[in-house]
């Protein structure tokens, strides 16, 4: 038998450091999704939902492993992106759809589906590489959508931090969509019952101006729209459009 003195010391185990990760994002369904899908993982958590709170100090104070960045209408500061991993979502296959609003921009060409990519953001808009890719459909209304992404983005997140994956470049020739502006959403002549539908659909969403018309002085909002048995249904807000405006 050994001696005492002999014998091997137990192993002492080190815990591993806890890595920080960092939240962005600027709608309500954001925050549920970090609260209810997120701020459970491994790690330590942290969530940002206006840009007065985005600053390279908040950020530094973190020091997060990554940055993700759910939904969001502004540009993210240089030095944030220079020094940090930035991962943001995006509602097309890119290169195809780089670019500002991509939901609307996809319904209105006819897509009924598309990709959700996870890629590392650069200072060039969409164009950076690429995490990976998920299917995702556009059917429904514009928020029932941006839910959708939002649970299919959560379990991409999931992936990014347990494996780590190095991001592939983007390959093919960019198709860069326009942002749309808040008076697109006005309704001019749409072809068909169909067309008027998405139309109404894609802008039906929380924080976003729903699809209109003018008649008569008034403004006419339609939201929640169902197509069935030739017609459409849908709820409508009415408002006095300031100064009197005519019809149109």
């Amino acid at each position: 038998m050994a001696p005492a003195s002999a014998a091997k010391k137990p192993r002492v185990t080190r815990p591993r450091e806890q890595k920080s990760y960092l939240v962005i994002g600027c709608k309500p369904w954001n925050r549920r999704l970090f609260d209810e899908r997120l701020a459970g993982l491994p790690g330590e958590w942290h969530y940002i939902g206006a840009a007065s709170e985005l600053s390279l100090d908040v950020v530094d104070k973190i020091s997060p492993r990554y940055i993700f960045f759910l939904h969001w209408s502004w540009k993210v500061p240089d030095e944030i992106v220079d020094r940090y991993e930035c991962v943001c979502f995006h509602m097309t296959d890119v290169p195809f759809g780089r670019g500002g609003s991509p939901l609307q921009n996809l319904i209105v060409r006819g897509h009924r589906e598309t990709m959700l990519t996870a890629l590392r953001m650069t200072k060039n808009f969409d164009a950076g590489p690429v995490y990976g890719k998920e299917p995702l459909s556009l059917e429904g209304g514009g928020e029932e959508i941006y839910l959708r992404a939002g649970c299919l983005s959560a379990k991409m997140i999931q992936r990014i931090i347990q494996d780590e994956p190095k991001p592939v470049p983007q390959r093919g020739k960019p198709v860069v969509f326009k942002r749309r502006k808040p008076e697109e959403c006005e309704i001019a002549a749409p072809a068909s019952l169909e067309e008027l539908y998405d139309f109404i659909r894609m802008l039906d969403a929380e924080g976003y101006p729903r699809a209109f018309l003018h008649h008569c002085g008034f403004r006419f909002e339609l939201s929640r729209p169902a197509l069935y048995d030739g017609r459409i249904v849908a709820d409508v807000r009415i408002t006095r459009v300031a100064g009197g405006e005519t019809a149109r």
